[in-house]
Parts: C-alpha cells; structure tokens; sequence
C-alpha cells in the first residue's frame, strides 16, 4: 500500500460525510436519555464502531464503483473527488481496504448481537445488504431515482432507532407461538421514534439529492440514471427545498405531541441560516463549492434539536 497515506484513507472512505451516520446516533441517544434511563455503555461503542466500518465501506465501495465505471474520465468528480484517481491508488489495495473495513463492522456487529438480540442481528444484515446494493451490483441503487429513499430511510430511521434499541430491547419482542414467528411491537413508541428522526430522513435524502443535482451532466455520460434526471433539475430544487421544511413541520410535530421539549422550538428558528444556504445552493449546484451546503443545512436542523434536548436532559 505504496499509496496509502492516511489523507488518502480518509478521502476514499469521504471521512467529513460521516457525520450523515454519525448523527443519527448521536440523536438516537439523546432521546433515550431523555425518555428512557437505560443506558449500556459497551452496546454503545460497538454500535458505533459497527456503523462507522459500515460507512466507511460503503463509501469506498461507491468510489471505486465510479472510478471502474466511469465514461469521463476527466473533469472535478473524476480527477479530484474520487480518491482512487487523486492518490493513484491500486484497485488491490482499495479492495483490502474495503473488505478489512466490512470484516471490522461484521465482527462489531455479531458482538453486539451476541449482546442483545435477534432483532438486532436481522436489521444489522437488512442494512448491511442495502449499503451493498446500494454501490454495487448489476444496477446499484445509487445510480436509479431511489437512491434518496434508500439512503434517507437507511441512515435516518434505521440508525436512530438502533441506537435507542441497542439500549432498550423491550420495543420489540419474537415469540415462537404454534410454528408460527410473532414479533410483538410497541408501535406508539416506535412510530414515535419514526416521527423524531424524519428530520434525519429528509436531512440524509436531501445530501443525496444534492449530490445528485449537482451530477447531472455527469451522471448522463456515465449512465446514473437518479431522480434529478428523471423529474429535471428545476423539480429537484423544489424537492430539495420542501424536505427541509417538512423537517421543521415533523419537529413542531413532534413537540406538539411531547416526542420532543417545549425548549425544542427554538430550533426552528435554524430554518434563517437554512434558508440563506438554499438561496445560495439554487443560484449554483457544484459538487466542489455548493453541495456542503446540504452537510451544513443537516448538521444546522439536526444538531439545533440536539442541542435542546441536551437542555432538557440536564434541566
């Protein structure tokens, strides 16, 4: 691994964008500190060493993807954003990467099983299986228009409520009844959770969405067909806009019905900065100078409630 510098490492794997996995942990865990008492340390760090392997590959994997698969083989988002172009890298150390990556997050995660249950195990494969076929395969579910839904659900939903279950595993429960598998769910909590991590979802599906808008012209040559060529340009800015604003509906919801404090409404008062940031990204889509917009306009939602619920834990 002549080329392997840990700059190198860290651009393959798109280390700065892991706050897009990063964060629905972090907000998975506040709200079990604020609604539950349970908290189980070594679950905790497992689950995160498991998530971020998971990332980690699957980044890579999508690198390398683009790198085996593209049709230009010039311009930013060859030359410069893929890792395996920039540094020179060899496809058989991108591959030991990736593989010593997902070796990682499979022993982290049967760990984890290990200490808890099945329920952990089965949605552990479930996303494990969906972030491989979402780089790869015949026809990887990045490169077609449900790449948002996919990413958004995966990341937002499943993360947030894995981090709360990994901690309380009364939320579901199998029983073997008759021959028959029956899992018996709490769904008021769990449609609770469902609503709290919506902002996570359309957070998540927005970055993706970004990333999509400003590749079109690409995404054409190299024959990614995602949403913003099937639905245009014009529609996909609308989208984008109107996924930030059902964030800031969910979280009024989720106040009104006490998912979330009271002391949670000042964060949307965050939907100013937000809205300079998509003034700014509908003037101009770039990968190199405006698609941060979307990781900043994320982080700015997210982290706004993050830090009212560290308010009301604490108060």
């Amino acid at each position: 691994m002549n080329n392997l510098s840990l700059a190198a490492f860290f651009k393959l794997v798109e280390i700065r964008t892991k706050i897009a996995s990063f964060t629905p942990f972090v907000l998975g865990n506040l709200y079990l500190l604020y609604h539950y008492s349970n908290f189980n340390i070594l679950n905790f760090l497992l689950l995160f060493f498991s998530l971020l392997c998971v990332d980690m590959g699957t980044t890579a994997v999508n690198n390398y993807q683009d790198f085996i698969r593209a049709q230009k083989k010039q311009g930013y988002n060859y030359e410069e954003h893929n890792a395996v172009v920039n540094f020179n890298l060899s496809k058989r150390d991108v591959k030991i990467i990736i593989l010593l990556l997902f070796f990682l997050a499979v022993v982290s995660g049967l760990l984890l099983y290990k200490n808890t249950d099945v329920i952990v195990l089965i949605i552990g494969v479930s996303s494990f299986i969906i972030g491989i076929l979402y780089t790869s395969g015949p026809v990887p579910i990045s490169r077609t228009p449900l790449g948002e839904i996919f990413s958004g659900f995966t990341m937002g939903f499943f993360i947030t409520f894995l981090s709360i279950y990994v901690h309380k595993l009364d939320l579901v429960d199998l029983v073997i009844n008759s021959n028959l598998l029956i899992a018996k769910l709490k769904y008021i909590e769990i449609i609770k959770i469902f609503i709290y991590s919506l902002p996570l979802i359309f957070g998540i599906a927005n970055i993706m969405l970004a990333n999509n808008i400003c590749d079109i012209d690409d995404d054409l040559e190299n024959k990614r067909f995602t949403l913003p060529i099937y639905i245009s340009r014009s529609k996909s800015l609308k989208l984008f806009r109107l996924l930030y604003y059902f964030s800031y509906f969910s979280i009024l919801i989720a106040v009104l019905i006490k998912i979330l404090p009271a002391v949670s409404l000042l964060s949307l008062l965050s939907i100013f900065k937000v809205e300079q940031n998509l003034k700014q990204f509908e003037k101009h889509q770039s990968k190199k100078d405006t698609f941060i917009l979307s990781v900043k306009n994320f982080v700015i939602i997210n982290y706004f409630t993050a830090i009212t619920l560290v308010i009301a834990i604490i108060f």
